[in-house]
């Protein structure tokens, strides 16, 4: 590790239901001390959990002292639907965005289909962001996803670099990074973009995932690699919840420590809004919570 403390970001999973919005909400609470960089709410497939993640980043805004990005996707919707959100998440104080393609109604792997008068894809989204009422566009940070690893539809790393190109020409201000387990998988990607003229940050994401068996599904599905050190930690622990906790955050921990080593300062960490894991790995890394300030 540097002599710096990382700075550190969370994603939460999209409540499904009421019971899991105060699940998520809980999650929020106790990481709000952590005071990350930026905190976002995904949404489920096609946008499944749309109007529940809309009102769940509203509230961060109004009742935290967090900084929520929401996110954006093409996925089922007009452009003008599209940003009549982005409108109403300013209103709300949200001024950071996470613009995604997003993933087809029938779940990833599925073929994706633009709707017939929404954005074609993410690099089309940010244009028309910072295209929509300048007064606003020009404001809001953005942030757009990219895959160190070529994802299943991918036409090889000439253009996945290109279409990251794109969106940083288009107006994104950061790329976050699907999970991978060897920090070489983000330093050659990393040599990669810049080669190809990628000059914003790109921010590595870290999967906080305990369960072995959905981790390798998700993996499947992005093309993101298991190692085999890793299949190994988890053998065997399948009804064993507390050690494949211990094992996740100190695989994740030991990551970030090596890309540190390498001068990254800066972890998003997909929690799958579990609040003590989240916890546990950013306390291996030596950040502690701090008390909120006075208003």
């Amino acid at each position: 590790m540097t002599g710096q403390a990382p700075r550190v970001s969370f994603e939460f999973f999209p409540p499904k239901s009421e019971a899991m919005a105060a699940r998520l909400w809980e999650t929020v609470e106790r990481l709000e001390p952590m005071q990350p960089a930026f905190v976002s709410v995904t949404y489920g497939a096609g946008g499944s959990t749309r109007e529940r993640t809309h009102d769940t980043v509203k509230r961060i805004a109004q009742e935290t002292s967090l900084r929520p990005a929401g996110h954006l996707t093409c996925v089922s919707a007009t452009k003008e639907e599209v940003l009549s959100v982005a409108d109403q998440y300013w209103l709300a104080g949200v001024k950071h965005i996470v613009a995604l393609r997003g993933d087809p109604p029938a779940g990833m792997g599925a073929k994706f289909e633009p709707h017939p008068g929404g954005f074609r894809d993410a690099v089309d989204l940010v244009r028309g962001l910072r295209e929509h009422r300048p007064e606003l566009g020009k404001c809001f940070e953005i942030s757009v996803s990219c895959y160190p690893e070529l994802h299943p539809e991918s036409r090889g790393w000439e253009a996945e670099i290109a279409y990251l190109k794109a969106k940083q020409d288009a107006g994104a201000d950061r790329a976050i990074t699907q999970f991978f387990f060897e920090p070489d998988v983000y330093l050659r990607f990393l040599d990669k973009a810049r080669a190809g003229g990628v000059t914003m940050p790109i921010v590595p994401g870290i999967m906080l995932q305990p369960n072995f068996r959905g981790l390798h599904r998700i993996s499947g599905l992005c093309g993101a690699t298991i190692p085999d050190w890793l299949a190994d930690l988890y053998d065997g622990l399948d009804e064993d919840e507390e050690t494949r906790e211990l094992v996740t955050a100190n695989v994740a921990a030991d990551l970030c420590r090596k890309l540190s080593e390498e001068g990254v300062e800066d972890f998003h960490f997909y929690t799958l809004n579990r609040a003590g894991l989240a916890l546990s790995t950013c306390r291996l890394l030596g950040l502690k919570p701090r008390p909120a300030q006075a208003a």
